[in-house]
């Protein structure tokens, strides 16, 4: 069943076509890559690390380089990751950058955010490119001012469209919780949409 937020992230979440194996094969696809496994790693989790930064609070121009610093880490890392630990692996590497990437961003003035996207592929019509813009800085102000446990559950369910249970697992949490955390998420995404789009509705920036 369709529901509010996956419309909402459906309409603002980068595709991977275009935000994840472009810049995969790009940077990492030469033939001269680490090893096997490390290639399948980076086939296949580069889009999933890429959004995990993008709605963690890393922008879009410094997403790219926040997954390669993951995947760096992860080829330091290889031999102690154990075989189906990999997606928790780079779960919490992904968090520990986007953290260093804010507390960066904190430091320094913010840099504009569009122009490397705008330059890799084709644009839309301008109404479209509109819609999407205003829908996906929508998600992200929702996204920020939501609490970081219950913003970590709704990420993974609405937008990677993860199980609980493995939600449970990859944040080592009991499956009750998981779920709560996710209803309770959910409530709050509707909470903070409703506030800012009566907000908006007065004229009142939210």
């Amino acid at each position: 069943m369709t529901t509010p937020e996956r419309t909402l992230v459906a309409t603002s979440a980068p595709t991977s076509e275009n935000d994840g194996q472009t810049r995969s094969s790009r940077h990492w696809g030469g033939a001269d890559a680490p090893s096997v496994r490390l290639r399948g790693i980076i086939d296949g989790y580069y889009d999933f690390v890429w959004r995990t930064l993008r709605f963690h609070g890393v922008s879009d121009a410094a997403a790219e380089d926040g997954a390669q610093q993951v995947f760096c880490v992860v080829a330091h890392r290889l031999k102690d990751i154990a075989p189906g630990a990999e997606l928790s692996f780079l779960y919490s590497t992904a968090l520990r950058v986007a953290s260093e990437a804010r507390r960066s961003l904190r430091r320094r003035p913010a840099a504009g955010d569009h122009d490397v996207d705008t330059l890799e592929a084709p644009l839309p019509s301008p109404d479209h490119l509109l819609d999407q813009h205003r829908a996906r800085a929508l998600l992200e102000e929702i996204l920020d001012a939501m609490p970081a446990d219950l913003r970590a559950v709704f990420v993974l369910f609405e937008i990677e469209e993860l199980t609980v249970p493995a939600i449970a697992a990859l944040l080592e949490l009991p499956a009750g919780t998981a779920a709560s955390r996710l209803r309770r998420a959910r409530e709050e995404f509707q909470s903070i949409l409703k506030r800012k789009q009566a907000a908006r509705s007065r004229g009142v920036r939210p």
